[in-house]
């Protein structure tokens, strides 16, 4: 199970989707363990983050980054930078 990130996420398509609608979340940097009990599809507005599987894949994550967790991903999420982002759940 992978996650996808889109790298810069152009502003056509923030605006098509309309992303900055979405609901906000922040944190500050840690470390914490998550498990996704739905596909969440996330807009990164500030921060930086790696994310890591059991399986030792490693991802790194960033401001302008859309990134799409799919339902059922288990991961440890490392926020080196305090994050803000808009985010969606489900279909």
């Amino acid at each position: 199970m992978k996650i996808l990130i889109k790298s810069p996420c152009s502003a056509s398509f923030i605006i098509q989707h309309g992303i900055k609608n979405w609901p906000i979340w922040e944190c500050e940097p840690s470390n914490f363990q998550w498990s996704y009990n739905e596909k969440e599809i996330c807009f990164l507005i500030e921060g930086e983050a790696k994310i890591k599987t059991k399986g030792g894949e490693s991802y790194f994550i960033k401001s302008g980054d859309l990134v799409e967790f799919p339902q059922g991903f288990s991961c440890e999420w490392q926020i080196t930078k305090s994050i803000k982002k808009h985010f969606r759940l489900g279909d």
